[in-house]
């Protein structure tokens, strides 16, 4: 990331870098500046004591930055002395003379010799910064390194937080573009205290003192964020944080803060734009930093223990005292550390009396175990070992209700099931649940189920006449819980006269004949309201085998009844709908089938067959309008037609005769077939449902020999010639009934001996998995093989059709002999 130039605002204005020095003047108040307009006057007294102050101010800065650079430099002379075997004064000229080979100051040396010797990770931290920082143009000063050794070695000297965040910002952060610092304190509840910032006025500061639990702010989403939370504007947020009207489009940064385990606070950082992504290596450096952080804030939460932990015990002997006089199992847990300061587990410090052990292994023994080695499900699946170390890292308790315990709890799995509270008191973890009362659990399960089911329960003593009845029940009969209940004698009068009968055989087999008994009623209610109900009860014997009470339930079961009433009424309606349906289709196939035959009687006509086949569709409830004539008319000519009507059932079945006895009619007038098409389009265009139909209309001359025709949007005949099977030329034709004025053109075709000419439907050859022309070449295929009879042809055409549509078929074939 290249940072933003020195010449970004600051809200305390820019300092300038003395040279030779670690860290760079205080910046002016805020409000003041050099030269700024409104400031005071130098002359006036005030003025002079103003810049009196800014200079003593200076100076007590510059005297710190030689302090902590000595303190380096002193640092680095002890190094070379166990590395070389000297002494302090060698050490010091050998670290003058490197240094000036080096060509570079002694602390710029030193600082590097420290970091050669540490190796730690603030080492690999300012390697990262001066690779970040080596593309900029840097102000004249200090190198990175030097910068972060110098905030580092101010921060672990410092007990002022407040130092540290000026050492933060002005030695490591002002080179990455940051102009402001704030370091949280976190308390045991939660909270966030302002424990030091840098960047902002004292009026923020104090404003942004002290944020109570459970507010969302930027550094809230830091503190229960574990990876830290990264923010590239602001404003995009919506989350308050200080300073958040100054720079609303900035980037913020919030990191935990904490060592051992355990989260002390955070650390937020603000840039004034936008933040990019940053690469991993910026990652690591501010990770550092508020590790860094962490050790300040540790020696702050000690200091100032009283004030922002008023609950916390001193030490676990009283939380252990408090814990045995609990009624629920609880558990006083204590860190346990590896040997590089890294939470491994936590030691049962004391489990009190109610703390039952799932292996039966007495508490002494329980006593001082490894949480983890003890009970290792606590890492399992309800994740309570992470629940207890978020707790102790951050402060903040925990609370669950109906969570999965079985880690700590030998019982079956629903009563496994607890309230859980974890929260930390100083250094120490209290964990204690509560398992569910199972007799209550289920006892309010039962209320439920009965709700829902809109039931209610009842208990009748026929000795003492006491009869019990539950809420649910009130409520079936529309009582109030002071009214008194009904004894089961009483009840025909509570129900429909007609329903009196099937009462009176359920009391008679329930208390006479002592056996469980059940039935259905119309109750009538106080309210008028008439409610379907099933009683179902059973007799109590006593010791002698006499009566002694009766109980039993109600249901309300009129949703039920009102179900089965609505689906027998639609049982009825389906039935009769399927009835006509069935009707209609019969009485359609039987005006389809006498009026469109499979075959018909051979037309007799001179040196010519003429053969027709209809093939109804093979679904009932696809009727469809396929049709053909083929007849002789008076003038000696043959009018040979087939048509499809567009749609399927009764309507296109009756538009389809009416459109064939059109064309039957018409053909005797002696027209020739492009003027049939034209009347016979104004008879589908009138007709009522504005009928759409495809039609071929052909007039074969015996004497000639020839074959005159005239197509409707149709398919074109084809001709088998010498076992060659081809499709006539297209002719212009739009389909029948789509204009009410249609021309169509008609040709002739000279036809010679063995000629077959055939004319079809769509339903022949139509797939859905094919185009229409790769089923016609099929067609072809199929029709030059030319059988002995014209019969055989037609029936072999439809044998090998591979139609996929269950249209019906019309097929027309005429030879020439």
């Amino acid at each position: 990331m290249r940072p933003p130039s020195s010449e970004h605002p600051r809200e305390h204005g820019d300092a300038e870098a003395s040279p030779g020095s670690a860290a760079a003047p205080p910046p002016l108040p805020e409000g003041r500046s050099a030269g700024s307009e409104g400031a005071v006057p130098p002359a006036s007294p005030v003025g002079r004591l103003a810049a009196t102050v800014e200079r003593l101010r200076r100076e007590v800065r510059a005297a710190q930055a030689e302090a902590e650079g000595r303190a380096l430099i002193e640092l680095a002379k002890g190094i070379l002395v166990e590395r070389l075997q000297c002494g302090p004064a060698q050490a010091a000229r050998q670290l003058a003379e490197l240094a000036e080979q080096a060509k570079v100051t002694p602390l710029e040396f030193a600082v590097e010799v420290i970091n050669q010797a540490a190796r730690d990770r603030m080492s690999e931290v300012t390697d990262a910064f001066l690779a970040a920082t080596s593309a900029t143009a840097e102000p004249a000063g200090d190198s990175p390194a030097v910068r972060l050794r110098a905030a580092e070695s101010g921060a672990l000297a410092a007990d002022d937080t407040q130092a540290v965040a000026d050492s933060l910002l002005q030695q490591a952060l002002q080179p990455l573009g940051a102009v402001a610092v704030a370091i949280w304190a976190a308390g045991p509840d939660g909270s966030l205290t302002l424990a030091g910032s840098a960047g902002f006025s004292p009026v923020e500061a104090a404003r942004w003192r002290y944020v109570p639990p459970d507010v969302a702010t930027v550094a809230r989403r830091g503190l229960t964020e574990r990876g830290g939370h990264w923010i590239a504007s602001l404003a995009r947020t919506g989350l308050p944080s200080i300073g958040g009207h100054h720079h609303p489009d900035g980037g913020r940064v919030a990191l935990p803060a904490g060592t051992g385990g355990r989260v002390h606070g955070v650390l937020e950082i603000v840039w004034p734009t936008p933040l990019a992504p940053q690469p991993q290596r910026i990652v690591r450096q501010v990770e550092a930093l508020a590790e860094l952080c962490a050790h300040t804030l540790e020696t702050y939460t000690v200091l100032n223990g009283s004030a922002q932990e008023p609950g916390v015990l001193p030490d676990a002997a009283e939380l252990m005292d408090l814990t045995d006089g609990l009624h629920d199992p609880a558990l006083v847990l204590v860190p346990q550390f590896d040997g590089s300061g890294h939470l491994v587990d936590f030691r049962i410090q004391h489990a009190n009396s109610r703390f039952l052990d799932p292996a039966g292994r007495p508490r002494a023994v329980v006593n001082g175990a490894l949480l983890l080695e003890a009970y290792p499900m606590a890492a399992g699946e309800s994740e309570l070992f992470q629940r207890v170390e978020r707790v102790y890292a951050t402060g903040e308790p925990f609370r669950a209700r109906r969570m999965n315990l079985t880690a700590l709890v030998d019982q079956v799995p629903l009563s496994a099931v607890a309230d859980i509270s974890v929260s930390r008191h100083g250094s120490a973890v209290l964990l204690l649940w509560r398992i569910e009362d199972e007799t209550a659990r289920l006892a309010s399960l039962l209320q439920h189920a009965q709700r829902l089911g809109r039931i209610g329960g009842f208990e009748e003593t026929l000795l003492t006449g006491e009869i019990t009845w539950n809420g649910q029940l009130f409520d079936l009969y529309g009582l109030s819980e002071t009214s008194a209940p009904v004894p089961l004698e009483e009840l025909p009068a509570h129900a429909h006269p007609d329903d009196t009968g099937a009462i009176r055989r359920f009391l008679r087999t329930l208390l006479h004949r002592r056996r469980p008994a059940s039935t259905a009623f119309r109750l009538q209610r106080p309210d008028g309201v008439t409610r379907h109900i099933r009683v179902v009860a059973e007799p109590v014997l006593d010791t002698d085998g006499r009566l002694f009470a009766v109980r039993g339930a109600y249901q309300d079961i009129s949703a039920q009844h009102w179900t089965e009433v609505a689906l027998a009424a639609t049982r009825d309606q389906l039935a009769h709908s399927e009835q006509q349906a069935t009707e209609r289709n019969r009485l359609t196939l039987q005006l389809q089938h006498a009026i469109m035959p499979p075959t018909q009687d051979p037309l007799q006509v001179p040196d010519l067959q003429v053969a027709v086949r209809y093939r109804p569709a093979e679904t009932e409830q696809l009727v469809g309008g396929d049709w053909y004539d083929a007849v002789v008319l008076p003038s000696g000519m043959v009018l040979l037609c087939v048509g499809d009507v567009a749609g399927h059932g009764i309507g296109a079945a009756t538009s389809m005769v009416v459109l064939r006895n059109a064309l039957r009619g018409l053909a005797v007038t002696g027209a020739g077939p492009g003027q049939l098409l034209s009347w016979l389009n104004i008879v589908a265009h009138h007709l009522t449902g504005a009928v759409t139909a495809t039609a071929i209309c052909g007039l074969y001359d015996p004497s000639r020999h020839t074959f005159r025709w005239a197509r409707a949007g149709h398919l074109p005949p084809v001709l088998v010639r010498a076992a060659e099977a081809a499709p006539l030329p297209l002719v212009k034709g739009m389909l029948l009934g789509a204009v009410p004025d249609a021309v169509y053109e008609e040709t002739e075709v000279q036809l010679a001996a063995g000629d077959t000419l055939l004319m079809y439907t769509d339903g022949l050859i139509e797939r859905r998995d094919r185009s229409v022309e790769e089923s016609l070449r099929h067609l072809l295929t199929t029709a030059r093989t030319v059988p002995r009879t014209l019969d055989q042809q037609l029936d072999r055409l439809l044998t090998y059709s591979r139609s996929d549509t269950d249209d019906d078929t019309c097929l027309v074939g005429i030879r020439v002999g």
